[in-house]
Formats: C-alpha cells, sequence, structure tokens
C-alpha cells in the first residue's frame, strides 16, 4: 500500500502558502499512478492508523447517565453516524447529525496518536453544548470546517430527525469555536436568510486577502449560496442560473480550490451533468452576480459526489454509488483523462469526505451511509472508519 501524503501541515501554512503543497500532492500522485515512483508498499501502515467508528463507543459523563439516555430512548446507538470530518492536530473531529433520534450529541472528537482500532468518540467541545431542546447548543449538526486561524466552523440545521418525523428545535445557526479550547467565538443567526424552501447543506469557510473572512453555504432548495461576511456581519445570497440548478430536489455539493489564479468555488447537483465555478475574488469584490460560469461536463451518464479538496487546487470525488476515490488537479481542465485513481474501494462503506491532516496525511470518513437511510445497519448500527487515502499494491 502506498499512502497520500501532503507536503506541509494543513495547520501550520497560512493562506498564500496554500497552493504549494497541492503541487506536490499532484506530483505524487501523478507519479503513483504512472508506476514510475518506486515507494515500498508498507502493508502495516493501514492497521494502525486506521480507526473504526460505531455508535456503541459513545463517551458519557458516567455510566448512569448513560443508562439515563438509554432507558429514555435519548441513546440509540445504531441511530449514530458519522458524515463529516476534520482533523485538529492529533484529534479528528466528526460531525454526528440528529438523522434519527436518539444521537446523544452531534459533535464528537476522538485522538489519533493511539494505535488505530475501535475509537472512543467523546461530544465535542463539551458534553454540555449538545442539549438537544436547548437553544444556545448544537442541535443537529450538519457540516463542519476546519480554518487556517484553527477556528471551527459549524453548520447547526436547528432541525433534528430529519429522516424520520423531523422537530424544528431552534434556529438554523453558524458556530464558530475555538478548536484549540473549545470556547464559542461566534454564533451568527440564519433564519432571516432561510427561505421556506430553503435546505442548506454544505459549508466552505475563505479568507480574502485583506483577511476578510467569508462563509458560503450550499442552499440546494432554493439553488443558490449563501455568502456570510464575517467583518461585515452581513448575508448576502447568490442565485445560481437555470442551467447550474437541478429540477428535482437534489444534493448540491460544493469545494474550495486554492489555485495559483486565486480561491475559485466549484459547485455542483448532484444530478447535473456539469460542473459549474465561480471566482472568489469576485465575491470579495461584491459582484458576485452574473459570475457563475460551466467549468465542465461530467463523463456521460454519471453523478458525482465532491468529497472536498487537500487545501489546494486538488478536489477529491467518487462517482454515485461506488467507494473508488478520484483526485483531480483544477489547474487543469475538468475530462476523465485529467481524473487520477487515488483509493480503490471496498464493497462495504462510502466515502463522505476527504480532508488533510494528522501526520500530513489525507484522510478519509466512510460508512454504509445508504444502508443507515434505508434502515439495513442492524443493532449494532453504522459501520464507519477513519482512515488515510491509500493505493493497494497489486
Amino acid at each position: 500500500m502506498q499512502t497520500l501524503l501532503t507536503s506541509h501541515s494543513h495547520f501550520v501554512i497560512r493562506e498564500r502558502n496554500y497552493s504549494m503543497g497541492v503541487y506536490s500532492l499532484i506530483f505524487l500522485a501523478s507519479f503513483l499512478f504512472a508506476g514510475a515512483y518506486s515507494i515500498e508498499c508498507n502493508k502495516n501502515l493501514l492497521p494502525d492508523l486506521s480507526y473504526k467508528l460505531s455508535g456503541t463507543e459513545l463517551a458519557f459523563p458516567c455510566k448512569s447517565t448513560e443508562n439515563i439516555y438509554k432507558q429514555t430512548q435519548r441513546y440509540i446507538p445504531k441511530n449514530v453516524i458519522a458524515t463529516r470530518l476534520q482533523i485538529f492536530q492529533d484529534s479528528a473531529i466528526v460531525a454526528l447529525p440528529r438523522y434519527k433520534h436518539g444521537v446523544p450529541y452531534t459533535l464528537a472528537k476522538f485522538g489519533l496518536k493511539t494505535r488505530g482500532c475501535r475509537a472512543i468518540l467523546e461530544p465535542y467541545p463539551c458534553w454540555s453544548i449538545q442539549e438537544e431542546g436547548n437553544c444556545e447548543a448544537l442541535q443537529n449538526v450538519i457540516d463542519i470546517v476546519l480554518d487556517p486561524n484553527d477556528i471551527l466552523w459549524v453548520l447547526d440545521l436547528g432541525i433534528c430527525n430529519t429522516l424520520e418525523q423531523p422537530v424544528r428545535r431552534c434556529p438554523p445557526k453558524i458556530v464558530a469555536l475555538n478548536a484549540a479550547t473549545g470556547i464559542v467565538v461566534k454564533t451568527v443567526d440564519l433564519s432571516p436568510y432561510i427561505l421556506p424552501e430553503s435546505r442548506p447543506q454544505y459549508l466552505l469557510v475563505d479568507y480574502a486577502p485583506d483577511g476578510t473572512a467569508f462563509v458560503y453555504i450550499a442552499d440546494a432548495g432554493t439553488g443558490s449560496i449563501l455568502v456570510y461576511n464575517v467583518s461585515l456581519a452581513k448575508v448576502f445570497r447568490i442565485v445560481l442560473p437555470a442551467a447550474a440548478v437541478a429540477d428535482v430536489k437534489d444534493v448540491l455539493y460544493i469545494a474550495l480550490a486554492r489555485k495559483s489564479c486565486g480561491n475559485v468555488i466549484y459547485l455542483t447537483y448532484l444530478s447535473s451533468p456539469r460542473i459549474f465555478s465561480i471566482r472568489a475574488d469576485l465575491i470579495y469584490q461584491g459582484q458576485a452576480n452574473g459570475c457563475v460560469v460551466e467549468s465542465g461536463i461530467k463523463p456521460p451518464g454519471t453523478k458525482i459526489v465532491l468529497l472536498g479538496t487537500d487545501n489546494g487546487a486538488a478536489l477529491f470525488f467518487r462517482y454515485k454509488g461506488e467507494s473508488d476515490i478520484y483526485i483531480w488537479n483544477s489547474e487543469t481542465t475538468f475530462k476523465p483523462e485529467n481524473f487520477l485513481l487515488v483509493q480503490k474501494g471496498g464493497d462495504c462503506r462510502l466515502a463522505t469526505q476527504v480532508v488533510p491532516g494528522y501526520k500530513r496525511l489525507m484522510w478519509s470518513l466512510e460508512s454504509n451511509f445508504y444502508d443507515y437511510i434505508s434502515n439495513t445497519v442492524g443493532c449494532l448500527g453504522a459501520s464507519m472508519v477513519v482512515q488515510p487515502l491509500i493505493k493497494t499494491c497489486d
């Protein structure tokens, strides 16, 4: 097996250096798949760095609290699933959406320093911020992003049990946490900007050259991107052109590429045959209307799931229903000739996110999500794993 590395740690580089990591990544990846980069396969690496997650392995303040949660149906292990991942130093932070009832906390972490095996999830940043029904707390975390300043941005839908009988607990919000201390540094109420047809799904965070932070939220229901200017505390909406919007209820994926020409937001609906982009500098300048352009056409008959980036120009993705993970260097044309296979997937799990992090590796979060949403996971719940991207030797 060969592991995919980045040349710079995500947590020590600054905005101006992001593009440096991607070129070494693309360079290494191209050699891996061309067979010209002779690295001895280390078949012992993956077990040491592979962390299995389970809804049965959750930490509680004490055993009596766990028992009470189980007795009152506030903890149902098979209803717990991790869907989003960020890595801060030697810890993995995961979102545990409250798709179903019985999820005791919706944001968790576990350590990566210990030898990989079964990880014990702990509430992050603390137990008290997880209380369902308390609008000062987190209700249903559906996406998380760690920015270059070690601020963890959290998208809280505010609606719980979304795969059962949805319960509107609180208004949707963005919560910014200091990743090191766990202190909440900012909360943004999104309710004034959410329309009846809105479906917030994914989150991005970007910094302009002057240091202004911008938070982007994919609103699949309205066919738009919500943009929050942190310095001005203002929100505006980029309405996507008709060609970019799906005709049916669909998922809107977004990814931020840091390219040599500047930062670019890539976006696509799952069912759309095309991928689109927005230059971030136009957003910084407030000139975003009409700035969405087509960037490529997907291979015929395919649906693409965007998984993340390496914090540079490389985008990771997979095809719907398939477990193989690919990389595309967004400095090149979006076409199959420029798609490189990063990891051959197995039969059981599909990746939901790829991120850079610990040990300068690219990490993936994988699960049997389709079994989970179809209620076929069994009493042990979802099968989840966090591990480095690897290329299995032939």
